[in-house]
């Protein structure tokens, strides 16, 4: 498996200096070859970089070599990168000689008072604020990788651009290895195993963004849920179910239709009254709270839902289940007194090591604190942040600081867990809320009579099981566990005489609570074996005569050539084994 885990060189300048610099690059070899290009944006990003350009045509992959081609021949006679510094008069006028309409919107979005620099390199010169490296011509690897579309400031009222895809590494051995780590990338991508696999599927007769889930992957839900039932109920939480449309005014208690309107779907009229999709279920779980008085004898109050929610997100950014516009959150509610804040953060963060951990997952769990625009006075922030600290201590997990990164209701940790390929994914989260209590009104009746405020606290472990699927496909590469498996056993008969053998095998193994196909039709032995290889099936069991005359059945394990031939019995103790504790090896 190819993976980043080692360093690459980030020497004389950092990658990303590197990188934008190479973006440049590449827009006056863009400017060469396609003469009146008018260029947006070009920054460094996380593995690479892009430029979008306006052009008179559009680009094709094999404009790629040519690209890379005249990067290479200016290169060499660029010499330095030379930056310099202009009125907003003189800017103005470089950039309308060449009519980079593109650059003149940039220019007029610069505050005023900062300085306007330009960068150049071979007498082509863009308006830029930097850094570059000092030169060209000197050694670095790069690839142009791909073309997409992209609106102008990602407004989609504006023109559409062409944005170029590249990256560049200061050695050709890091540039080898990282296209190493993209095939890897590309060959776990979870749109690719999900039809591949028969996992999950879009359909544009019901909207972008909507996720049917196939009945292999749906088993895999299944296991997902009942493991995170198990966990929160022997924590103490309770089920509630909420409605998935309220009425408009719910949301506008909450907040959610004044601060989030662009991402709730439309209103619409039941009984002459407006109502609308949840975009989350919090507000239900007050309402549940609020429909009597809360003593503290019955604090805290954990409440645990799997409930769906609808949210708008632009259809250039929906991205299979990893960006949808309905998902399932695992969406938990706690209500509790000040004092016991720090024990119940600290339960819930022993509960995402576990679920976490259970996956396979290495995580980092990040401690976000006040941000500059935020409600509640700063003694209630500095209490909450504590007992988020104290929390942490009594779990037993490291805090990185993310400092300003709380929401504006109160501060939180955020996990980031690591999958196979050493790429971070953002899904759990624990968040204080001393907004929602306030505007409900939730209130406790104290040990001494008097009425006081509980604190809420929002977790999800999952974040949302259609981005936790799509993470745990590509983490896998559709290889899942033996717990997780869509289907666990096939039992292939190597003739017709030997399928009742296997039929029988295959109900026993249902009994327990396995997932199992017998593949008993009259096909080729071969070609059933090579079928359900393809699937990433986890164990294939085959009978012929010797086996049906032992009760013995020969294994064939997931990507190990090696064969097996045990007593039926003995296996099927192996697979209780594996599925009870929820091995993550075979």
């Amino acid at each position: 498996m190819a993976s980043e885990s080692v360093a690459p060189v980030e020497s004389p300048f950092p990658l990303s200096t590197l990188r934008h610099s190479v973006s440049h690059l590449m827009a006056s070899a863009v400017e060469a070859l396609f003469p009146g290009a008018k260029f947006g944006n070009g920054p460094a990003i996380e593995h690479g970089f892009y430029y979008d350009i306006e052009l008179p045509e559009p680009l094709e992959e094999r404009d790629l070599e040519r690209l890379e081609n005249e990067m290479r021949r200016l290169a060499k006679k660029a010499g330095a990168m030379v930056r310099s510094e202009y009125t907003r008069e003189e800017a103005r006028a470089r950039l309308a000689q060449r009519n980079q309409t593109f650059k003149l919107d940039t220019l007029a979005r610069i505050p005023p008072g900062e300085k306007i620099t330009f960068y150049a390199h071979g007498g082509w010169e863009d308006l830029c604020e930097g850094p570059h490296i000092d030169r060209f011509d000197q050694p670095f690897a790069f690839k142009l990788q791909r073309v997409a579309g992209a609106y102008w400031m990602g407004d989609e009222a504006n023109p559409m651009l062409q944005r170029i895809y590249g990256t560049a590494f200061w050695t050709k051995e890091d540039l080898a290895r990282h296209l190493a780590w993209l095939e890897e990338v590309e060959r776990r991508d979870h749109r690719h195993l999900g039809t591949e696999l028969d996992l999950f599927s879009h359909h544009q007769e019901a909207g972008s963004g909507f996720i049917f889930w196939h009945p292999k992957l749906g088993a895999v839900r299944r296991e997902m849920e009942k493991f995170w039932w198990d966990l929160h109920q022997t924590r103490g939480y309770m089920p509630v179910y909420t409605p998935h449309v309220s009425r408009e005014t719910l949301f506008a208690v909450s907040g959610h239709l004044e601060n989030y309107a662009d991402m709730m779907y439309a209103a619409m009229k039941i009984d002459e009254m407006p109502y609308r999709v949840k975009p989350m279920n919090c507000p239900g779980h007050i309402l549940i709270y609020k429909n009597r008085g809360r003593s503290y004898r019955e604090l805290p109050l954990r409440w645990a839902e799997l409930g769906t929610v609808y949210r708008y997100e632009r259809s250039g950014v929906l991205h299979g289940m990893l960006r949808v516009r309905g998902f399932t959150q695992d969406d938990s509610h706690i209500f509790c007194t000040p004092e016991q804040l720090p024990r119940e953060i600290a339960g819930v963060l022993e509960l995402v090591r576990t679920l976490l951990t259970a996956f396979g997952f290495q995580f980092t769990a990040y401690l976000a604190t006040r941000p500059a625009k935020a409600i509640g006075d700063e003694e209630i922030w500095t209490r909450a942040i504590a007992a988020l600290r104290e929390g942490a201590v009594q779990a037993g997990i490291a805090l990185e600081l993310d400092e300003g990164g709380g929401a504006f209701y109160g501060p939180k940790i955020d996990f980031k867990m690591k999958d196979a390929l050493g790429r971070e994914w953002q899904t759990s989260t624990v968040q204080c809320d001393f907004n929602l209590p306030e505007r409900f009104d939730l209130t406790f009746t104290d040990k001494d009579g008097t009425k006081k405020r509980p604190i809420m606290v929002h977790r999800a472990i999952y974040g949302s099981l259609e981005r936790f699927a799509g993470v745990l496909i590509e983490h896998y590469g559709g290889r899942f566990p033996f717990w997780l498996a869509p289907t666990q056993v096939v039992l292939i008969p190597i003739r017709e005489s030997h399928a009742d053998y296997c039929r029988e095998l295959a109900n026993a193994l249902s009994s327990d609570g396995l997932r199992v196909a017998c593949m008993d039709d009259s096909g080729h032995m071969n070609k059933k074996i090579k079928e359900a290889t393809q699937d990433k099936v986890p164990f294939l069991l085959i009978a012929g005569d010797r086996e049906v005359a032992e009760r013995h059945v020969t294994v064939r394990q997931r990507e190990r050539e090696q064969q097996e031939n045990l007593p039926f019995e003995q296996f099927r103790e192996r697979a209780r084994a594996l599925q009870a504790t929820r091995s993550l090896t075979l």
